[in-house]
């Protein structure tokens, strides 16, 4: 596969979706920008929601760790699909009642301005981080296949492969990612499951000799109950999948935007459910593709297990003993899956800093769309200025980088948010600043203690302890509610 076949199905993907974006966003207002209206049809949204969750890593990672860890992510997904049930049939209902553009204006109803502040730069610095190292993946493919060959630079790579991620998202906001991202949620799936077809059928298999080849690999493992110690462990996937799904879907404006983007609360339920089922099959088709990635390897003469499991659908895929078609395939799925994430990432990064931390929707329509527009531009310049660091700095698997980044982030958004529902006390605004740093930084020397003192591996349960510290922590810093102040009105 030459760059100049990746460059021209990159293009023709990337035209497609400008067209898409620039047909969706006609008339579009600051309210469309940042809720769509409140109009769209929930089976499109549910559709869309699936490539937004379904991320570049998500392409490239989760086939990639068949080779270490089996189907051991399906239990994670599990637990996906029942935090799903708990957003649908509790936050969704909480912050339709309240007409909430950002879901963090909750914080500031419930505690204070300090509050409200804290859960919007904890959301910052976790989506920023988490969206730059779900698109780093797809600049280091395309560094790799096309830019390394034609000596560009990896910096021009990510501003170049940034800047078209703004280009179709800095005038239609929510409006024009949902249909967007139903388009790129289709050409994932297809994409996945014509690779799986492609390979297949150069391995000369047939339908039968798949499932046998699949079903008695060593890697077709789901359930790992033997071991809780590893990261693998059953109970850490399923119980840390609930509440990860809930910190990052239901406590995270990025995603949070489509469903509320639905027309009522009972539309949005509907749509959420819908969508966590979707993704548990479209999770484990990646993970058969993972599988046969491995087999393709073990039995093609010259390929070599890489290094770094992500490099292992890209190693297969641009590999001349496949048809180019299997090449393209990659492309487009790749592109598509990190497009989704990046462009939802910018648009929530952009809506959340305007309304939570600039307090725009109090300066005017017109004040507030000329400072959305400049805030999606430092968006887009900090995403690329962070892909560039990461690329520098990392080591392990994206996927796992990822998870990790979002279980030091994003446990004191779910701490906060679960004190807030689950407790009537009020905490001491100004403090809770303190606890929210105090509760990572606590996690992350006990996460090295237990590792050298029991080699015990904390893994995804990083999450419930940082949680569960930032309760501990607004408990200790609170008091009994009172009836003459409200939270807005608190100083201390």
């Amino acid at each position: 596969m030459t760059p100049a076949i990746i460059i021209i199905t990159f293009l023709a993907y990337v035209t497609v979706l400008i067209g898409i974006s620039w047909l969706s966003s006609r008339s579009t207002d600051n309210n469309g920008f940042f809720t769509g209206n409140r109009r769209a049809p929930w089976p499109v949204v549910a559709i869309a929601t699936v490539g937004a969750a379904i991320s570049g890593v998500t392409f490239i990672s989760v086939p990639g760790m068949v080779a270490d860890k089996g189907l051991s992510y399906l239990q994670m997904v599990l637990g996906f699909i029942v935090g799903y049930a708990v957003i649908a049939f509790i936050l969704v209902p909480l912050f339709y009642r309240r007409n909430l553009i950002s879901i963090y204006g909750y914080l500031g109803e419930r505690f204070g301005m300090s509050t409200y502040r804290t859960g919007a730069w904890f959301f910052f610095v976790s989506k920023m981080l988490g969206a730059s190292v779900r698109f780093f993946v797809v600049c280091i493919v395309l560094q790799t296949l096309v830019c390394a060959p034609l000596h560009i630079p990896f910096w021009v790579n990510v501003l170049v492969t940034v800047a078209l991620v703004w280009l179709y998202t800095f005038r239609g906001g929510v409006k024009s990612l949902i249909w967007t991202d139903a388009f790129k949620s289709f050409c994932l799936v297809v994409s996945a499951g014509l690779c799986v077809y492609f390979i297949a059928d150069n391995l000369d298999f047939t339908p039968g000799d798949l499932y046998a080849s699949v079903t008695t690999h060593d890697s077709f493992r789901i359930f790992y109950f033997d071991n809780p110690s590893k990261g693998t462990y059953f109970w850490k996937q399923f119980i840390a999948g609930i509440f990860m799904a809930i910190a990052i879907n239901g406590l995270d404006q990025d995603m949070m935007q489509r469903h509320l983007a639905c027309r009522d609360s009972l539309s949005s339920q509907k749509n959420m459910i819908t969508s966590g089922i979707m993704q548990f099959f479209v999770i484990g088709l990646f993970l058969i593709l993972g599988i046969m990635l491995v087999i393709y390897i073990d039995r093609i003469p010259g390929l070599e297990m890489p290094e770094k499991s992500d490099e292992i659908f890209g190693l297969v895929a641009a590999h001349p003993s496949l048809p180019a078609s299997v090449g393209i395939l990659f492309i487009i799925g790749l592109v598509a899956a990190a497009y989704s994430a990046a462009g939802s990432a910018m648009v929530s990064l952009t809506t959340s800093f305007s309304v939570d931390i600039l307090d725009g929707t109090s300066k005017g329509e017109a004040k507030l769309a000329s400072m959305r527009k400049l805030v999606h531009i430092a968006m887009t310049l900090t995403m690329a200025a962070v892909i560039i660091i990461f690329y520098l700095i990392s080591e392990e698997d994206a996927i796992s980088a990822v998870y990790t980044l979002a279980s030091y982030t994003y446990g004191p958004i779910l701490g906060l948010f679960t004190f807030g529902m689950f407790s009537r006390r009020q905490v001491y605004d100004r403090m809770v600043p303190v606890v929210c740093i105090a509760a990572p930084l606590i996690c992350l020397l006990a996460k090295s203690w237990l590792k050298s003192s029991f080699d015990y591996e904390m893994s995804f349960e990083l999450l419930l302890l940082n949680a569960l510290l930032t309760c501990a922590g607004l408990a200790l810093f609170s008091r009994k509610p009172q009836t003459v102040l409200t939270p807005w009105q608190e100083k201390i």
